[in-house]
């Protein structure tokens, strides 16, 4: 074995590896090279989003197609088999196998999760390997081991290619494991997976699964798919079952039960409806006619042991109940663990985010004056209506439920507007607020701030609130496309915030108190959902309410990137810059257990007692809200922004660190005595910037590195932000300057030979991509310009070298010739 000591990995591998697993037994269809596990966590980096290493296990051994149960991590030969033990380990915990093994070629060691490890001298047989997976997993029935070898449904396609959409490791592990609580007989049944993690895809696989077993004999059991609110109901139904299922999917909207299909969804409200003297709907089927019931958002109305629609469930007690959700409660008057037990299978926010199956992100701490300093009316002040506001001191846990200062709302929409100025003002934006009249004026307060867009997008800003109706659902509707131009900014209070899938949500802005942990998450989940189609690959929190602070609460698992505090000068510009909702509406109050809050009775509803899983803790807010006979109006306080402070995530993914950098670079740049335009000239040419570039390093330690990262514009020129710290002038992207290149100076360009004219085509993409440094001669070594010729070969298309230096310095200027 000597001579085997000098093998690459590749050649170990092939001539080690796979004939051993090959003599243990092991098919070719069997042993699963390359196998992907994760798509590799989503990292913001200096220039733009890129994408971490995804975990790639060297073989995965599948007993059968999709059930793997063992992994197997391969080291050259050169290389101390230990060095592959620990990423053995890695892979087999991620994808719930209890067995992995390390190899070099020359020594195979088993790892037990969570036991030991030693040296074996071969590989297991599959069926010795399948036997010891059974004993593992307490597979001991017929029933358990035919659910866990059936194959998976690929029958569901992705809307943008029709190729397959198959499960992800996770929801596998998390159909299996429901699977195998069915089979012992459990009658309550609880997945948690983090929002847009795919419960809809783990329902579908499970139903798909049932219906080929032996579970109830020769017939298909009978499925009903339980949830609060159309969105809910119809989106499986329209995206998984009817396509694949057809006919026998029906979903029930009253009158009378319909009994000749097989899977069926409902609605709570049409379940629970009485007509006259008819019955209500759900006790007109007998107590066993389902067999497995499906509640999705399960921590919802049915949490609650007083609530109608537990008693739905309790009527249907001999079904099999799989509860669904993000976020499960356990508090006194509601217990989703004390309905369906602990989880069978958990996957949480910061699994989702690790894995790169979730959007990560930012947070911007945004503190009013009068949030913090409270606000007292002066000793016979009126408000709005003339009447004399009782004297006592009003704090933010009273704005817009008790008393609402008008400039607040109109600051908060200030703000909002400029950072979507400073960012993307056609970036997707969600502001919940604290009630439908607080939503009203705000959406008048932003589309005041915004009266330029407003005037060529008339529904850049709209209002979705359960007070809406019809036209609430049709800008819902136009609002989760991802190419829509409008709406851009959707106010709400109580809607939006769980049931709704938009992953093109940029900004989730929170202008509302939270004090429940579920809705916390469920608001930041209308973010998380990645759209790398739009180059959307993270997301940012707007917080003015110190709702993010829930992030320090050990119930929390899915750590931001950085936490940033913004400040205001004494005119309320902007100078630095460094969720579920709380207490229930007034509106919401009012709100009837069978009255429905969007399209009728049918839409869903937002409960006295269920606003997502929040009870109302704080007595006094309670009673000043109760006590108070109508909400008062103010107006002529003086309100802007406080604070600047920057906290960024450190690689350990927990501590936060304090900077003040952008106040620091705001000072440093008029120290420069340069105009905006002299700060551009100069950027423009080679030698000019270069020289710009050490003034910055070696003066003011300002290098294009910590620019990007620290003032969080990754799509911006390095002297953008710079100049946008100093004079807070509007960031143009580097794609738009591009761009504005390329429409405004096409004389400039068209001057060229075809030749020199792809050559500066070329340097502007790289600019897009890279930044200002690729607008140089330099940048000619590398592809694509490589294979166009080398740096002589290509002068030679301007006329020589140093008309080539020339036209690239004229494209630089030309490049930053506009603000």
């Amino acid at each position: 074995m000597a001579s085997a000591t000098g093998m690459s990995e590749q050649e170990t591998c092939r001539t080690l590896v796979v004939p051993a697993l090959s003599a243990a037994g092991w098919g070719k269809d069997q042993v699963r090279e390359q196998y992907p596990i994760n798509d590799g966590k989503m990292i913001a980096s200096v220039r733009r989003h890129r994408r971490g290493p995804a975990l790639v296990a060297d073989y995965v051994l599948e007993y059968c197609d999709d059930v793997p149960i063992a992994v197997v991590e391969a080291k050259r030969t050169s290389v101390d088999v230990a060095a592959g033990i620990e990423q053995a380990k890695r892979y087999a915990t991620r994808l719930g196998l209890p067995v992995a093994y390390a190899t070099n070629g020359l020594e195979i060691w088993e790892i037990e999760i969570g036991g030991n490890r030693h040296k074996v001298p071969r590989f297991p047989s599959p069926e010795e390997l399948w036997a010891r997976y059974c004993r593992d997993e307490e597979i001991t029935s017929d029933l358990a081991r035919e659910f866990v070898l059936a194959p998976f449904d690929n029958r569901v396609r992705n809307t943008i290619d029709l190729t397959p959409k198959r499960p992800r490791y996770y929801q596998r592990r998390a159909v299996n494991q429901a699977l195998l609580a069915i089979a012992r007989g459990q009658k309550r049944i609880l997945l948690t997976l983090a929002t847009g993690t795919g419960k809809t895809m783990v329902a579908f696989q499970l139903v798909s699964k049932l219906r080929r077993s032996s579970w109830k004999g020769g017939e298909k059991p009978r499925v009903l798919y339980l949830a609060d609110r159309n969105i809910l109901v119809d989106q499986p139904k329209d995206d998984y079952f009817e396509p694949v299922f057809g006919d026998v999917v029906h979903k029930i909207s009253g009158g009378r039960a319909q009994r000749a299909r097989q899977i069926f969804f409902a609605l709570y409200q049409s379940l629970e409806s009485e007509r006259g003297d008819e019955e209500a709907l759900f006790t007109q089927y007998s107590p066993d006619y389902f067999d497995l019931i499906i509640v999705d958002e399960c921590h919802r109305g049915s949490s609650s042991t007083e609530s109608k629609w537990r008693a739905i469930l309790e009527y249907f007690e001999p079904a099999t109940q799989l509860g669904l959700t993000a976020t499960p409660v356990q508090e006194k008057e509601r217990n989703t663990f004390g309905y369906f037990g602990e989880p069978v299978y958990e996957y949480s926010l910061k699994d989702g985010i690790e894995d790169g199956f979730l959007a990560p992100y930012r947070v911007r701490r945004v503190h009013l004056n009068v949030d913090l300093t409270g606000f007292r009316p002066e000793p016979g002040q009126l408000d709005v209506d003339g009447d004399e506001i009782p004297d006592k001191v009003y704090t933010q846990r009273h704005f817009e439920k008790a008393l609402a200062i008008q400039e607040r709302t109109a600051e908060a929409a200030r703000y909002i507007t400029d950072y979507l100025h400073q960012t993307n003002r056609m970036g997707k934006t969600i502001v919940f607020c604290e009630n439908n009249d607080h939503a009203h004026r705000m959406v008048a307060a932003l589309n005041q701030a915004n009266l330029d867009i407003v005037a060529q997008f008339r529904d850049y800003v709209c209002r979705i609130t359960d007070a809406d109706g019809s036209a609430g659902q049709e800008h819902l509707d136009r609002f989760r496309k991802d190419y829509t131009d409008e709406p851009v900014i959707a106010v709400t209070s109580q809607m939006l915030t769980t049931g709704v899938d938009i992953p093109s949500v940029r900004n989730i802005v929170i202008l509302r108190r939270i004090v429940s942990m579920p809705q916390f998450k469920q608001i930041i989940g209308r973010g998380t959902r990645l759209c790398l189609d739009i180059e959307k690959g993270s997301f940012d929190i707007i917080d003015f309410v110190d709702a993010t602070m829930l992030f320090n609460d050990p119930e929390f698992d899915g750590p931001p990137l950085c936490i940033v505090n913004d400040q205001a000068d004494e005119q309320g510009a902007l100078i630095g810059s460094a969720s579920d909702e709380g207490t229930p509406d007034s509106e919401a109050e009012e709100v009837s257990e069978s009255t429905a809050t969007f399209e009728s009775q049918e839409a869903g509803t937002l409960l006295r007692d269920d606003v997502d899983g929040y009870l109302v803790t704080d007595e006094d807010e309670a009673d000043a809200i109760q006590s108070s006979k109508r909400r008062i109006y103010v107006n002529g306080v003086t309100v802007f922004v406080w604070n600047d402070v920057h906290y960024q995530l450190q690689s350990d993914g927990k501590t936060l660190k304090l900077v003040r950098y952008r106040e620091i670079v705001h000072d440093q740049v008029l120290e420069l005595n340069l105009s905006p335009t002299d700060l551009r000239t100069q950027w423009a040419t080679v030698k000019s910037r270069e020289a710009l570039r050490k003034r910055l390093s070696d003066q003011y330690s300002i290098t294009e590195e910590d620019l990007l990262r620290k003032l969080d514009h990754p799509e911006a020129d390095p002297i953008d932000l710079l100049i946008n710290a100093a004079w807070e002038l509007p960031l143009v992207s580097r794609a738009e300057r591009a761009h504005r290149v390329r429409r405004e100076h096409a004389d400039f360009l068209g001057g060229f030979a075809p030749q020199a004219r792809a050559i500066l085509d070329a340097l502007l993409d790289r600019f897009t991509e890279q930044g200002a440094s690729e607008l140089s001669a330099s940048a000619l070594r590398v592809p694509p310009f490589r294979q166009m010729g080398r740096v002589t070969q290509l002068a030679n298309h301007f006329g020589g070298v140093q008309h080539m230096h020339e036209a690239i310095d004229e494209l630089g200027k030309r490049v930053f010739d506009v603000a």
